[in-house]
């Protein structure tokens, strides 16, 4: 199988046997970021966007003999929350806006004028923010009316992957139509009281799949491209962070799923209803037709991280400075961080949250501001464990994403922040590995995702100690962001 993880910082391809477990030297990766700009824009551009899953596609064939391996099925995951209209051919006809995207802030807190934002978020998982559709919708028709106007269907990105490659609209999946914030959890239909509301039409938006559905038959120019895939399933995009739990094993409620990539996520998946209460600061999606997944959502994780040693001008040698990292004490340089350079989702969902760094002096060495950065993501998930303690109390925390697993110092803080063992995946790609999962249990190959265990491959247990030191960062960082969002309900630390 082949299996395809979309991401925004990048675009990953390998090939996977039918256990799940990824085949040695098949890998291939295509890095890439979304374009930022200066009113709070995160796009992508379309065009470039699919030919750099091809370019990945076209790597992870070649590096692999056609004779060795047959590829009978293709499973993506893909980015959340994403928005890209296309004209009547099926053509984008905007950017992919991404979920870093904020420039619908406005809109997002007209939404809570025109609808109760508390039935709508128990209804559709979803809060009003500028992530999600509805919002992106409203700004796009007010500052963009005549791309509006022009758009024949709105879509994300994997469904317009998808539709690139053969000759039909390509359907929804659950999983991503439960990320837009126009979809209900408990029919899995789109939800037209919000839609009269919006004054948007159902007949714009995509057809969910049905369970199970999968494309076949690439068009004409990509079946000459990769004629090994060409009778393959093609099954539809599954939302990343769905599938990472997933891939980590994390799928009762007596796991909780840890992942720092570009952003970070703290979240529950199990086989049931939606809950009859959603807190306030989380959200609920679906991972497919009969599970759901609640947690709470950071735009700011490993980018952060990246953005922070890019613009210090930090050393190149990850291992010094994780040396110099893990020499420093908690919380003793002095610094509070509001983290939110790519603004706020988890827990207040503020629509005008920015970065912010209190306490600097002309003795502050730039690798403190980074320590202090990750300590202050750190307190933004012990905010989401305590609303998502609601939800799955007690649940074992399994951390993973490519910002955890080459770090030794951000796992041990992060378990020392929470005051609770942080067990970490072996699982290198979680995203893959689980639409592979998901992919496997739709073709009848494996009965269930809860037959594919994931191992652990190390516990990092608190220290009292720096517990109660961060405990009191926590604090301060609470104290700043009232000063500095007054207004805003947030959720005080025990």
């Amino acid at each position: 199988m082949l299996a395809l993880d979309v991401g925004t910082s990048s675009v990953r391809g390998a090939l996977y046997d039918e256990e799940g477990r990824e085949l040695e030297g098949t890998m291939a990766q295509i890095r890439r970021s979304l374009q930022t700009t200066f009113d709070g824009g995160a796009e992508l551009d379309p065009v470039e966007g699919i030919e750099q899953v091809a370019r990945t596609i076209d790597a992870v064939l070649t590096q692999s003999p056609a004779s060795g391996v047959q590829v009978e099925a293709v499973a993506v995951s893909c980015f959340w929350h994403s928005l890209v209209g296309v004209d009547a051919h099926g053509r984008p006809i905007t950017p992919v806006y991404g979920w870093a995207d904020t420039r619908a802030a406005r809109q997002a807190e007209e939404l809570k004028q025109l609808c109760d934002e508390r039935t709508i978020h128990l209804r559709t998982g979803c809060r009003f923010h500028p992530s999600y559709w509805p919002a992106k919708l409203l700004w796009l028709r007010e500052a963009e009316p005549h791309l509006y106007a022009k758009a024949h269907r709105w879509m994300s990105f994997g469904e317009l992957l998808a539709s690139a490659f053969f000759n039909q609209t390509a359907a929804m999946s659950v999983s991503m139509a439960s990320g837009t914030g126009l979809f209900k959890l408990r029919s899995c239909e789109w939800d037209e009281e919000l839609l009269e509301a919006l004054k948007i039409s159902p007949e714009l938006l995509p057809v969910v799949a049905e369970k199970h559905e999968a494309f076949r038959r690439l068009k004409g120019e990509y079946a000459r491209r990769w004629p090994r895939l060409q009778n393959a399933l093609w099954f539809p995009a599954v939302a990343d962070g769905a599938a990472n739990n997933i891939g980590a094993g994390c799928t009762t409620r007596e796991y909780a799923s840890l992942m720092i990539g570009t952003s970070g996520a703290m979240r529950v998946l199990w086989e049931s209803d939606p809950p009859s209460e959603i807190p306030p600061a989380l959200w609920c999606y679906r991972a497919d037709s009969t599970r759901v997944v609640a947690g709470g959502a950071l735009s700011d994780g490993g980018g952060l991280y990246a953005w922070m040693t890019g613009a210090l001008s930090l050393s190149d040698d990850e291992k010094e400075l994780e040396k110099e990292l893990a020499g420093m004490e908690a919380d003793a340089h002095g610094l509070t961080v509001l983290p939110f350079w790519a603004g706020e989702r988890s827990p207040n969902w503020s629509t005008d949250a920015r970065g912010a760094i209190f306490g600097l002096t002309m003795h502050t060495r730039p690798v403190e501001i980074l320590r202090a950065a990750m300590e202050a993501i750190s307190y933004r998930f012990a905010l989401i464990a305590r609303s998502l303690e609601e939800l799955a109390p007690g649940a074992k925390l399994v951390a993973s994403g490519g910002a955890l697993t080459a770090s030794s110092v951000w796992p041990q803080m992060l378990s020392d922040v929470l005051g609770r063992p942080l067990h970490l995946s072996n699982v290198a790609e979680a995203s893959s590995r689980g639409a592979v999962l998901l992919a496997l249990e739709a073709a009848s190959k494996l009965k269930s995702i809860e037959d594919a265990p994931a191992p652990f491959v190390q516990v990092f247990e608190p220290n009292a100690a720096r517990h109660a030191r961060y405990l009191a960062g926590l604090e301060r960082q609470q104290e700043f962001y009232e000063k500095q969002y007054s207004g805003v309900s947030i959720q005080k630390p025990e």
